[in-house]
């Protein structure tokens, strides 16, 4: 006898469908709002990502979600339709009969039972990581030179509060784990006892002066400094290891690899900045005042370049004297916007050889930075001559 032929019913029924055909289409008996599922529109190169559980979405409930790879951060935005969208899940003869159902299967015809109806999409825009929270965070508790003396007392919560470990960052700062390492990079942060930690600057500066102290002491060259030896040394004058070797990989370049050992070179940009942002953080100098102090400090063989300083200073006429005072592009915000505000606020009008510094490390995917310039600046140029002079929009 022969078997009647199963007609496909549910997303089954939709798959052959030909192009300008018409199917039935009929609730579901578990129709509903369903608001645990949610559309998602991918690009091609993220559907991997997704397959291989390679993304995460991150975000504290006062916060916007944002969607993030290993590598890439992405805003989610709800996009609605005005067209109907259904979605028909499989079908299974167990969990409804159809309307259609009968005894006589050669009369079946195919249906497809809605179980939601999609309102819209939620949209995938890439974004830079908003890193502004890490500082904020690892600013919290810096390491100090009295830490020391903590760490061989027992511990107390006074002493463990505002430190983070890795997942606590990952838990709060809205980036990929790439993008969250170069922030981690970039503040030149240390990991100590499993907690990410900024130092001190005052301690910072305190290691740079014994280890350039130590060089004069050992005739060591500040173009080949081992670094086995330079820990042994500041680790006999009472600093830890691991902040003796951070001090090299902060203000300096590794140049070789010697039987396991590495050597470094002192970078003199790196060092003439740290120096001349110690100066002023006592405020405001003369410039030739200043330049005399920098001199100073600096070690032999190093020579102060106000080029050095771009991003880190101001200069202004008062009379006919020049005076400088800090203002450094690593305090501002990373968001354009809050950026440019911070930045007229402080001038009305600036020159860009001056400006270009303080808006070159802004990252908004799809602008450039012409496009940055345009949307929240006025660009006045008297003469074709003269040097454009920018003021906000």
């Amino acid at each position: 006898m022969e078997q009647p032929q199963l007609v496909p019913q549910g997303a089954e029924a939709l798959l052959d469908l030909p192009p300008g055909s018409s199917i039935s289409i009929a609730y579901h008996p578990l129709f509903g709002p369903h608001d645990d599922l949610i559309f998602l529109e991918l690009d091609e190169k993220l559907i991997p990502e997704v397959l291989h559980e390679r993304t995460v979405l991150r975000g504290q409930p006062d916060e916007d979600t944002v969607f993030c790879t290993q590598s890439k951060t992405y805003s989610v935005k709800f996009v609605g339709t005005s067209n109907s969208v259904f979605l028909v899940p499989p079908y299974q003869s167990e969990s409804y009969q159809s309307p259609q159902e009968s005894d006589n299967n050669h009369d079946q015809k195919p249906v497809a039972s809605v179980i939601k109806l999609v309102p819209g999409t939620m949209e995938l825009v890439e974004v830079a990581p908003r890193l502004d929270k890490l500082k904020l965070l690892l600013s919290e508790n810096p390491y100090k030179y009295d830490e020391l003396e903590v760490e061989k007392l027992e511990d107390n919560h006074e002493s463990r509060t505002g430190l983070y470990k890795w997942n606590d960052l990952v838990n709060n700062i809205q980036a990929s784990d790439d993008e969250i390492r170069s922030g981690l990079h970039a503040l030149s942060a240390i990991e100590i006892n499993g907690c990410w930690r900024l130092v001190d600057e005052s301690y910072t500066n305190t290691i740079l002066r014994m280890l350039l102290h130590n060089a004069v002491l050992n005739d060591w060259s500040l173009n080949s400094l081992h670094e086995d030896e330079v820990a042994s040394m500041l680790e006999s004058d009472g600093f830890p290891g691991k902040l003796a070797r951070h001090c090299l990989h902060v203000f300096g370049e590794k140049v070789n690899d010697c039987s396991g050992s590495f050597v470094w070179k002192l970078n003199e940009k790196r060092v003439c900045v740290q120096f001349a942002r110690e100066i002023l953080r006592g405020g405001k100098k003369k410039l030739e005042s200043f330049m005399d102090d920098w001199r100073q400090k600096l070690p032999d063989g190093m020579q102060p370049s106000l080029d050095f300083l771009e991003g880190e200073i101001l200069t202004e006429r008062v009379g006919v004297e020049t005076w400088v005072y800090a203002f450094s592009v690593s305090s501002l915000p990373s968001t354009p916007a809050e950026r440019f505000s911070i930045l007229f606020r402080e001038r009305q009008k600036w020159d860009w050889k001056d400006l270009q510094p303080y808006i070159r490390d802004l990252n908004v995917p799809g602008l450039s930075s012409e496009g940055l310039l345009l949307k929240y600046t006025r660009r006045t140029q008297p003469t074709p001559d003269a040097e454009p002079v920018f003021s906000a929009r």
